[in-house]
């Protein structure tokens, strides 16, 4: 493997940061003291009285504390919404003072070599709606950073790419995480179908209420029923809510015939993983099917050098928000362009036809078309569908024909 990948975790109270490289075996978590595991980063910055220097996380807390500045937490909730502050009579859009915090978050695995050594960028949070890419897009757009650098995934599909980058004992069956903060408690459970080929994967979602009395005994409950009539693997413990002494009962039965693990980086780690795995320099034989992956494998047919082949215009498994495409082809035939539309576990494709209403009469195979295929959402996409001509032989209508279509399951 070649490439330098860092994934950050980032949600409302810290951020994390991991970094993956040529060399290494697993990715590294950094923390803000040398040596030391405290892998949580508070999100905050203060600025220094008088000059235009930041601090972030524990030395913005503690300089504000000192000096009696403000400290700016909250960063990642305020910048959604553009929230202004004030900081000594100037006032700042919070989504500034994110990417303040980002820029030097960034510093702690890139320190001598700068973002532009990064190969590949992931941010992971709990969810990722338009409004959040929108924000990271800019500020990618703020450190020079190509957009295709950046990826964006939510908890569960870093949690994916972490569980199935173990070794193979791990994740020989079902692999589950409960995910504990003081609000709620999140359980993942991640199945994959070893009779497909690549094998497609799924992650069932629960959510429990935080746990306010005896957390050992209910725990444990939940534990017997999340994981019944499931063969589970391995079993992962993530967030602040586990911290403490107080895993007893609920801690023999997750460790039942199975592996169990605590840690708080994962999510981070997973997302250097999912770097690696996009970036091609790792052999993956998944598809992941969550809420933001397409469905289905969208194609057309066509010949090429007196060969029928398929040509990918959409794969299952790709982020919706990330996907699309354009190619060129020349029709012969009627004036209609068929899809062909197939799930990874089926062997047969759906075909849906696109007419072409009012196309120019020509000879055939005298005219090509521009098709572009772009996802409006994870089950739905639109086709945009343009006449070309054919060079100077045939002129261009200037005709663009225009689809929205259902691509589910």
């Amino acid at each position: 493997m070649t490439g330098r990948y860092v994934g950050i975790d980032l949600n409302e109270k810290y951020a994390m940061i991991s970094c993956y490289a040529d060399g290494m075996s697993e990715p590294s978590t950094f923390s803000m003291v040398t040596g030391s595991e405290v892998y949580q980063i508070p999100l905050c910055v203060s600025k220094r009285k008088g000059v235009g220097q930041w601090f972030f996380g524990e030395e913005a807390k503690r300089y504000a504390r000192e000096e009696k500045t403000p400290c700016i937490e909250g960063l990642l909730k305020r910048a959604l919404v553009h929230e202004p502050v004030e900081v000594e009579g100037i006032i700042y859009d919070t989504a500034e003072l994110l990417f303040v915090f980002l820029k030097k978050l960034l510093g702690l695995p890139l320190a001598f070599e700068g973002e532009n050594s990064l190969d590949k960028l992931v941010i992971t949070l709990e969810s990722v709606n338009q409004e959040v890419r929108e924000l990271l897009l800019q500020f990618a757009e703020r450190i020079l950073l190509p957009a295709e650098k950046l990826m964006l995934v939510d908890y569960r599909e870093s949690f994916y790419y972490y569980a199935l980058s173990q070794s193979r004992e791990l994740c020989l069956h079902d692999v589950a995480l409960y995910y504990y903060t003081s609000k709620k408690l999140l359980f993942f459970k991640l199945s994959h179908d070893r009779r497909t080929v690549p094998q497609v994967v799924t992650i069932d979602e629960k959510i429990y209420d935080a746990m306010l009395k005896d957390r050992d005994a209910e725990f444990a409950v939940i534990a017997e029923d999340s994981l019944a009539k499931n063969v589970v693997s391995s079993v992962y413990l993530i967030g602040d809510g586990f911290e403490g002494n107080w895993l007893k009962r609920s801690l023999s039965v997750l460790c039942r015939n199975r592996r169990t693990f605590m840690g708080k980086n994962l999510f981070c780690k997973g997302a250097c993983y999912a770097a690696a795995v996009r970036a091609g320099k790792v052999d993956w034989q998944y598809i992941y099917l969550g809420d933001s992956e397409l469905k289905v494998n969208v194609s057309l047919k066509v010949r090429q050098l007196d060969k029928t082949e398929f040509l990918s215009l959409l794969t299952a498994g790709d982020n919706w928000y990330e996907a699309g495409s354009t190619c060129e082809v020349i029709l012969s035939g009627k004036p209609s362009i068929d899809l062909y539309l197939q799930p990874p576990k089926s062997r047969e494709a759906v075909v849906k036809t696109l007419d072409l209403d009012g196309f120019p009469d020509r000879k055939d195979k005298m005219s090509r078309l521009r098709i572009t295929a772009k996802p409006v959402s994870a089950d739905k996409v639109s086709f945009t569908i343009r006449d070309m001509g054919f060079g100077e032989l045939v002129k261009s209508s200037d005709k663009v024909w225009e689809y929205e279509m259902s691509c589910d399951k």
